[in-house]
């Protein structure tokens, strides 16, 4: 491995070439569960707006496209942090980055609770979703402390500690709106973050920076890690069709639920919540199967899951059991592919892993902006129907574009005369990460 850890010629680890690294010290149990509980609640104030859509329509007097735009600008702000902050970690000592961050993120929700317009509630939720990347920096900070052969699961568990906080956050929002007001939710998640810093600042480890590069050459960096590793864009790709597909389906079910065929109120839509909860399951799961070298496979399972999912909501459209088949599907896939996909961008370089991961992270919120934004007009434009047509269709368009694009090169190669002179032109590295072997899950 090189010594610059952005540099395009660091290899790709191999399971002997990973085998061979140091094992880091174990990582004890209590400190696990607290980087769970503290990754669910950070992440949990991208999504406390989800099941409020319909109050805050109401409230400010917009329309359901203008009001899906809360979602969309939050995930934005998200991916925009995933970006230009979570690289830090790899720059910065991790603690006292992670403290500011819940410092500016505690103001940000105070701001959003105390909003008098839907304007300053947008901004407030920017700058909310832009600094709640703590728990992309905590993440990569659980996979340096884990021993090599549990990191997987390791990951897995805190991980499932993320993707529960995401979950239930919609279930905590509704019940408190519908007891207390909406602004109450935002003000209590305020509370939280100022707790959790306090708990972060004594309970972890200083963490050294793996790299002294400037600020500007660590963005850089991570722009080359992405031109670098085929896995990693690939896996991008991946997350960002089954996060669009997820926040399709998140954001518009809502509307479903609190429509003419149940009307539901506030607290009912966060009960239903609940039961795509039980999703999370699977993420212990995930880190084992990663750790047994089975990502290929059980990706392609996870693709094919999804799309059975949007299938099942598509029949639910009066039916609650129905649709929350479909919301425990749809999370368990989610979360499987997210977890083999960290799995395989964390073995790419050990020195890098932040910037891996915010590159990764990154690309798949873009992934869910879209799809809240597309979920949303898509509804008011074709209904649940059209909704879940798209969510069906998104999981499956990048195994269509990955396995095009792998018979397109299989086919030039068999043409000996088309691909030698192009072949003749391109570097090692580039040659070897697009065979049509790197096309597969």
């Amino acid at each position: 491995m090189s010594a610059d850890p952005g540099s395009p010629r660091s290899p790709e680890p191999t399971a002997r070439s990973t085998a061979s690294l140091k094992a880091a010290p174990g990582i004890p149990g209590w400190l696990v569960a607290l980087l769970a509980v503290a990754c669910g609640t950070t992440a949990a104030n991208l999504y406390y707006a989800q099941p409020l859509l319909s109050s805050l329509r109401d409230v400010f007097r917009i329309g359901t496209a203008t009001v899906g735009g809360l979602i969309t600008i939050t995930q934005v702000g998200f991916a925009v942090g995933m970006l230009f902050l979570v690289p830090l970690g790899d720059r910065l000592e991790k603690r006292r980055l992670v403290i500011v961050l819940l410092a500016v993120t505690t103001l940000a929700l105070a701001a959003a609770g105390a909003a008098t317009s839907f304007p300053m509630l947008l901004i407030a939720s920017l700058i909310s979703g832009f600094t709640s990347v703590v728990a992309q920096i905590l993440v990569p900070f659980a996979a340096s402390l884990a021993p090599d052969h549990a990191r997987g699961r390791i990951v897995g568990r805190v991980m499932s500690g993320l993707l529960t906080g995401i979950l239930l956050s919609r279930t905590l929002s509704s019940l408190v709106s519908d007891v207390a007001g909406w602004r109450v939710v935002y003000f209590g998640s305020a509370v939280l973050m100022a707790l959790l810093a306090i708990a972060l600042r004594f309970a972890l480890p200083e963490h050294a920076p793996t790299t002294g590069v400037p600020y500007h050459q660590v963005l850089r960096s991570t722009v080359q890690l992405v031109r670098t590793h085929s896995a990693l864009r690939r896996r991008g790709l991946y997350q960002a069709a089954m996060f669009g597909a997820f926040s399709a389906f998140w954001t518009t079910v809502s509307f479903v639920l609190t429509g003419p065929g149940f009307l539901y109120s506030a607290i009912g839509v966060g009960i239903f919540a609940l039961v795509g909860a039980g999703g999370a399951a699977v993420a212990p799961l995930a880190g084992r199967w990663a750790d047994l070298e089975l990502a290929r496979p059980m990706t392609g399972a996870a693709f094919a899951v999804a799309a059975v999912a949007f299938v099942a909501a598509s029949l639910g459209r009066h039916s609650i059991v129905l649709l929350a088949l479909a919301a425990i599907l749809l999370d368990m896939a989610v979360q499987t592919s997210l977890i083999l996909g960290q799995h395989t961008i964390y073995r790419l370089d050990p020195n890098a892993r932040a910037r891996l991961n915010s590159a990764f992270v990154a690309t798949f919120f873009i992934g869910g902006a879209l799809g809240s934004q597309l979920g949303t007009i898509v509804y008011r434009l074709g209904g649940w129907t059209a909704v879940a047509a798209l969510g069906a269709a998104m999981p499956l368009l990048p195994c269509c574009i990955g396995l095009g694009s792998a018979q397109l090169l299989a086919a030039l190669r068999a043409d000996g005369g088309t691909t030698r002179p192009l072949e003749s032109q391109t570097s090692q590295h580039v040659h070897r990460s697009t065979t049509p072997r790197e096309f597969a899950f």
